[in-house]
């Protein structure tokens, strides 16, 4: 898109938004379950839901009911046009009471080059909501906002009901007993192509070896089978539960459900500072301390984990040095421990420049090495090829921002994909010149364990 093309679309895109009015009135409330208020709002707004906790648990977000929805299936300029819609829309916000600001939530799929066939029928290449009720929890505090976003002049009424029906999910959040969520039975299992995948590996592998590409990641999907339709709220529970060091998100689209508990933060931004995490290099953790001790020092010593975790290092490094000032990189990587899994962990700071937004940053950060490959096109090309499905929103982006262009997204993994009965589980590895289908598929079962954890699936068969 050249210059005076994009000016155009701008100019498209704000007149749009000139005549909706973007209402929003927060009040504080005493401190509830985040979950109790997501429950709360099954009934009216199933399909409609939103959940994401921080790991430090400093900051919890739930929205129920779509205000907006900003939903983009171009691909091209899909980030652009999201960064375009949102800054339109808060430029029409009315807000006496700016403690805090409207927010909007969702994520992008992975590839929308991609074209096998896909399971993600209910979720657009880009999929963003304003919420029409939002629980914010921070600073040990919460906070309840009705956003109301319309073209009708008289708005006294709506936002009467909206208050109304406001009072009564805060009652219910408040005051029901907590859910004792039982684990769901598992009625069956399904390595979904695990033929073709096994196969993949062998094929990229000799791709790398012939130096066409340096690293190329290639994921699989699991399939679980259950009784009887899974409670989505008891799948957040449980995931809480057995991953409560991790970022927590759910996104409901109509009766999809994605939902995870991934170690992986791609960009945060407060206040134009930017934080991203290189995490790549993996390896299970020990069943005694020593145990543990020895496997992280392996880890930490490893050329072939040390050299897929600096490819991302170098990658997200260079990123920041066009979008910030400023830039710190520590020289070493550390060890991040989770429940299941060591990763090799190093932080990327910096102060964004003027004319850079959250947006832009997530944009040029997707897929890091750790999930695409190394170089970006050519490994994309190659997961296009020889990836024995489409990956939806698993390994993208899933996060929000606010009006104030503050916020965070995260990588999409260790995830599932909720649908009725089933449920599809996704975890991938790097592939470098000497992987081998064996190791490769070991080390999906390491990143399967949470999810299947959390799903009541069995631990005792994995390999």
């Amino acid at each position: 898109m050249n210059e005076s093309q994009y000016s155009s679309a701008e100019k498209q895109d704000n007149s749009r938004y000139i005549a909706y009015r973007f209402y929003t009135e927060t009040i504080e409330v005493s401190k509830m379950s985040a979950l109790a208020f997501f429950e709360a709002g099954e009934k009216a707004y199933q399909g409609k839901r939103f959940y994401w906790q921080n790991p430090e648990k400093t900051f919890t977000l739930v929205g129920l009911g779509h205000a907006h929805v900003l939903t983009i299936s171009n691909h091209q300029g899909r980030f652009e046009e999201v960064k375009r819609n949102w800054q339109s829309l808060c430029k029409q916000i009315v807000n006496e009471e700016p403690s805090v600001e409207p927010i909007l939530f969702g994520g992008f799929s992975f590839d929308p080059l991609n074209k096998a066939n896909t399971l993600w029928n209910k979720f657009p290449e880009s999929y963003f909501a304003v919420p029409t009720f939002q629980l914010v929890i921070k600073s040990d505090r919460a906070y309840v906002s009705i956003h109301l976003i319309t073209k009708e002049e008289d708005t006294f009424q709506a936002f009467e009901s909206l208050r109304k029906e406001r009072d009564k999910l805060i009652h219910a959040a408040q005051v029901s007993e907590p859910i004792a969520y039982k684990k769901p039975v598992v009625t069956g299992r399904e390595e979904l192509k695990k033929t073709s995948y096994l196969s993949s590996i062998e094929k990229v592998t000799s791709i790398i070896k012939a130096k066409q590409a340096d690293k190329v990641v290639i994921a699989r999907v699991l399939r679980l089978d259950f009784d009887k339709p899974l409670s989505h709220s008891s799948a957040l529970y449980q995931v809480s539960k057995e991953q409560p060091e991790s970022f927590l998100f759910g996104l409901e689209a109509d009766e999809q459900f994605f939902f995870g508990a991934t170690p992986e933060r791609l960009v945060k931004v407060e206040d134009r500072q930017a934080l991203s995490t290189c995490l790549a290099g993996s390896i299970p953790r020990g069943k005694t301390v020593e145990k543990d001790t020895e496997l992280g020092n392996e880890l930490l010593n490893d050329p072939k984990n040390r050299s897929e975790h600096q490819y991302v290092v170098n990658m997200i490094s260079k990123v920041f040095a066009a979008h910030c000032s400023g830039q710190f990189v520590p020289k070493k990587p550390i060890l991040m421990k989770v429940r299941d899994i060591q990763h090799l962990y190093t932080p990327v700071e910096g102060e964004l420049k003027q004319g850079s937004n959250l947006i832009d940053l997530v944009r040029d950060l997707h897929p890091t090495p750790a999930l695409g490959g190394e170089p970006k096109q050519s490994a994309l090309s190659l997961i296009r090829q020889y990836e024995p499905m489409n990956r939806g929103f698993y390994a993208a982006p899933i996060g929000w921002i606010d009006a104030k262009g503050n916020g965070e997204f995260a990588v999409a993994i260790r995830s599932a994909l909720m649908d009725g009965k089933k449920a599809y589980l996704y975890a991938g590895g790097g592939i470098v010149e000497d992987s081998t289908p064996e190791s490769e598929y070991a080390e999906t079962w390491v990143k399967f364990r949470p999810m299947l954890r959390a799903l009541g699936g069995q631990l005792s068969d994995e390999s």
